[in-house]
């Protein structure tokens, strides 16, 4: 066993606690693994596991002027680093003024995790046993046809210990895959994406991907020049995917009340109740998804905006950003919800979009068929903010951009930048389609559990055309 693993982690988070002289502690214990293949040209190229271990102590102190907070978080913690940690983070909260954010820390609201005490979760390459033969056809078939596939496949194990010293005593193991297919023509010419979000590559479809493809390398022998302008366009859900955690991560509710953002009302007022959308979609994050479940409880390594480390361990329940069309609910903690007069709604790790029929709406090529003419995007990339007023988004498209007529796809146009502010969007769907899991592409780096739905949206505003490919 090596030194970073002969101590566990519990056995570190308890000794932590009580090495701590604070008034109070929060020790998280994050235990990581991960298992990846690259390829490149129609051949594996690298691949490898890895393991690591984050320790983070938030230690906190009381004052008459408040109650102060300091966080360190160190790496490959072994049990003689444990006393150095804790005083540091000790002398980090002794150094701070009082914490906006102060909250007394939370007592147990209910038993401790039965596998507290159990070893952590971990990924090995067998993860990858029916996906690796799949992607080996795949890469096969590029080569008889004269495609070059390239892509990339991740699978991370991560589990959190988290104790405080009010007793909780809360765990959870959090699985994430993500695998990025690309396949460009033998003279680079065109190229076509496509991606999923998986908990374990048991459902990962290879040859349906390269399927759609090497459909898309089809379109785009066929290129059509088109001006800027504003297109009827179809976004896939991992475009939607991306607009929508990014208008997600920009409802904060005290931002809002305090008149910075697109969801602020005048005289300190939100918009929670208004009509964002006709139709009657509905925004929802919930820990307990089938198939993208996130930690049910809160993890915060550090405070900030909308995150507090005095909520660490309060429950997380289902919560509809967006029911029906209209605003519901805006992200707080305990802290700012105080201030708003808002309820406590923390950030939950997933995000779903659905219309009134989630399970049986059109999908993507029933979409394209009933289209008169109008733009197929395939995704977004290198999206930018431009106005926080309106959340005014910029951004580039990417891997493909097809032009739709009477029902057929005749051909890849160029490339444009857009200009679009997702809440101004919400009430221009005039579709929406089946609501599935999907892959950001933009945001699969730090968010990937999403599942959304395909939607036709009015007059998408292209506003520049761009030499990106």
């Amino acid at each position: 066993m090596t030194a970073q693993n002969s101590v566990k982690p519990h056995e570190l988070v308890e000794r932590a606690l009580e090495l701590s002289r604070a008034d109070g502690c929060v020790v998280i214990a994050d235990e990581e693994s991960s298992a990846n293949l690259r390829w490149a040209g129609n051949s594996l190229t690298t691949n490898g596991v890895t393991r690591g271990r984050t320790l983070t102590v938030v230690a906190t102190v009381d004052g008459q002027e408040g109650t102060a907070s300091g966080v360190v978080s160190r790496e490959a913690v072994t049990g003689d680093d444990l006393e150095a940690l804790v005083r540091a983070a000790e002398a980090a909260a002794r150094a701070a003024g009082p914490a906006e954010d102060a909250q007394p820390l939370l007592a147990p609201t209910g038993p401790a995790s039965a596998d507290f005490t159990a070893a952590p979760d971990e990924t090995t390459a067998e993860v990858y046993a029916a996906f690796a033969p799949a992607l080996g056809e795949a890469l096969a078939r590029a080569r008889k046809s004269g495609r070059l596939l390239y892509g990339f496949a991740n699978h991370m194990v991560t589990s959190t210990y988290l104790g405080t010293s009010t007793g909780v005593r809360l765990r959870h193991d959090q699985p994430t895959g993500t695998l990025e297919l690309n396949a460009k023509t033998a003279d680079l010419s065109a190229s076509a994406w496509a991606g999923a979000a998986t908990r374990d590559f048991r459902d990962v479809d290879v040859e349906a991907l390269e399927a759609q493809l090497t459909q898309r390398l089809a379109w785009a022998e066929r290129k059509v020049e088109l001006p800027a302008g504003r297109y009827e366009t179809l976004l896939p859900p991992s475009a939607l995917a991306d607009l929508m955690i990014y208008m997600t991560w920009s409802a904060g509710g005290r931002d809002a009340k305090e008149g910075r953002t697109v969801f602020s009302k005048p005289g300190g007022r939100t918009r929670v109740g208004e009509r964002l959308a006709q139709l009657p979609l509905t925004l929802r994050s919930d820990p307990a998804r089938a198939g993208l479940e996130a930690s049910p409880f809160v993890v915060a390594h550090a405070s900030g905006g909308d995150s507090s480390v005095f909520d660490n361990g309060l429950p997380l329940a289902p919560t509809d950003w967006i029911r029906g069309g209209e605003l519901t609910n805006l992200l707080t903690t305990r802290h700012s919800a105080g201030l708003t007069g808002l309820p406590v709604r923390p950030s939950i790790d997933n995000l779903v979009f659905e219309g009134a029929e989630p399970e049986h709406g059109a999908t993507l090529d029933e979409m394209v068929a009933r289209t008169e003419r109008g733009l197929l995007l395939t995704c977004l990339w290198y999206i930018r903010e431009v106005d926080p007023a309106t959340l005014l988004l910029t951004g580039l498209t990417r891997d493909g951009v097809y032009l739709v007529e009477n029902g057929e796809v005749k051909g890849a146009v160029n490339n444009f930048r857009f200009n679009e502010s997702p809440v101004d969007l919400l009430g221009r769907i005039t579709e929406i389609g089946r609501t599935e899991r999907c892959l950001p592409r933009e945001w699969g780096d730090w968010f990937t559990r999403a599942a959304m739905p395909p939607v036709r949206v009015a007059d998408f505003h292209m506003s520049s055309v761009s030499q990106a490919s």
